[in-house]
């Protein structure tokens, strides 16, 4: 029986295709809400405070209170609003947020379509999401949700401009829109990053300017405009928005790990030295295990205490399931990618808590006078130096074909 169904599921690619969207569906809403859990605990350790730690051990549950709140808070409609766009706008920022992950390669063999242009697809879906933030301020009635939209729509054109071109410089090594060849073509060189570093950077600071955080976060600056472009929202509608700024952190983070940190895979795969990367995974479930029991055993409420151990005992059940080769094998792609947007994710984090928040005026300033003209010159740069280098290897082929 089970074997008929496995074989229906293999048999059936647009069967396979929705069980895969379910489950990135499932897990990447999972992890908005505990990135939001590890921002507040992250800022607390960093400012010497303790974070939420009042529903569930260590505040784990916090998530799920979080949740409830907003789905049982009224629902509210500012008076003069246009309702119909007022209600859709949410729903625009979201689905534009989790379509990008169609195309998206977290393993060598997990992903739910490998489109030939698939970087274009990203680019063209993320860019709708602007409009849902455009017409929540503008439906609401409201100065401060407007003044918002109008921020964040010159925002995402300025940085977006240069954002796109500093893509372009991996493409040039790629020769490929697709994600899963430009993952590929990073196995037996260097990952791109090392090759395109100025990209890199105008990409990262592109990704955070284009998803409205510190300290590019002018569109919803609460000192100017109370709460920017979502002040009319509550309940279950500001959760939409509040989903759609975390879910496009993790996909700003899989395209810088696709497209610069090799993907799915390890660091440097080529070399034999590094095989005993591979273990990286047990070494991370036993890290995780001993750390929820240093928690277990400094905790003071024996419920708790309990708790941490029972999970320990969990992290080195897991351990010791991930040691069997055929499992650490097949959990290499997911354990790298997902370390790598974990790393990034972290350190969007670590920004908010570092640096100040821009004025309009700066924030327009490097956008135009710095990030394009920078993101044109290594452009072109590259453009000249990968033609320089081709043709030079075709002459040396040709000369060694006349021999």
């Amino acid at each position: 029986m089970l074997q008929t169904a496995i074989q229906f599921v293999a048999d059936s690619p647009l069967v396979l295709a929705c069980i895969k969207i379910l489950i990135i569906f499932a897990v990447i809403s999972g992890i908005v809400a505990y990135l939001v859990y590890m921002e507040r605990k992250v800022l607390a350790f960093m400012q010497a405070r303790l974070g939420p730690m009042r529903v569930g051990p260590w505040g784990l549950l916090q998530p799920v209170a979080d949740g409830l709140k907003l789905l049982l808070k009224e629902d509210l409609i500012p008076e003069g609003a246009d309702e119909w766009v007022f209600l859709l706008a949410p729903a625009i920022s979201i689905f534009a947020a989790f379509t990008v992950f169609a195309v998206v390669p977290f393993a060598g063999n997990f992903y739910v379509s490998d489109l030939n242009i698939g970087l274009l697809f990203i680019l063209a879906i993320s860019s709708l999401g602007i409009y849902g933030i455009i017409l929540g301020g503008w439906s609401s009635n409201s100065h401060y949700p407007l003044l918002g939209a109008l921020r964040s729509s010159a925002q995402l054109v300025s940085y977006e401009v240069a954002g796109g071109m500093a893509l372009v410089g991996v493409l040039l090594f790629a020769n490929s829109l697709s994600m899963v060849d430009i993952v590929k073509g990073q196995y037996n060189h260097v990952w791109y990053v090392f090759v395109q570093p100025v990209a890199f950077l105008i990409y990262v600071i592109a990704a955070l300017a284009e998803t409205n955080r510190n300290p590019f976060d002018l569109p919803e600056a609460e000192s100017e405009l109370t709460a920017g472009f979502h002040t009319e929202y509550s309940g279950f509608r500001f959760a939409l928005y509040f989903m759609a700024e975390y879910t496009n952190m993790v996909v700003v983070s899989c395209v810088a790990v696709t497209l610069f940190l090799g993907g799915w895979y390890r660091p440097f795969p080529s070399i034999a030295a590094l095989d005993s990367l591979k273990y990286a995974p047990i070494a991370a479930f036993v890290g995780a295990g001993a750390f929820v029991l240093w928690l277990g055993l400094k905790g003071t409420v024996p419920l708790e205490r309990y708790f941490f151990i029972l999970l320990f005992v969990g992290f080195l059940v897991l351990a010791i399931l991930v040691a069997y080769p055929p499992v650490l094998n097949a959990i290499q792609g997911i354990f790298w990618f997902g370390a790598k947007v974990l790393a990034f994710l972290y350190a969007f984090i670590w920004y908010r808590a570092t640096f100040p928040r821009y004025r309009y005026d700066q924030l327009m300033n490097v956008g135009w006078r710095w990030m394009i003209p920078l993101a044109m010159a290594n452009l072109i740069v590259t453009a000249v130096g990968r033609y320089l280098y081709l043709a030079h290897h075709a002459t040396t082929a040709v000369s060694w074909l006349g021999k």
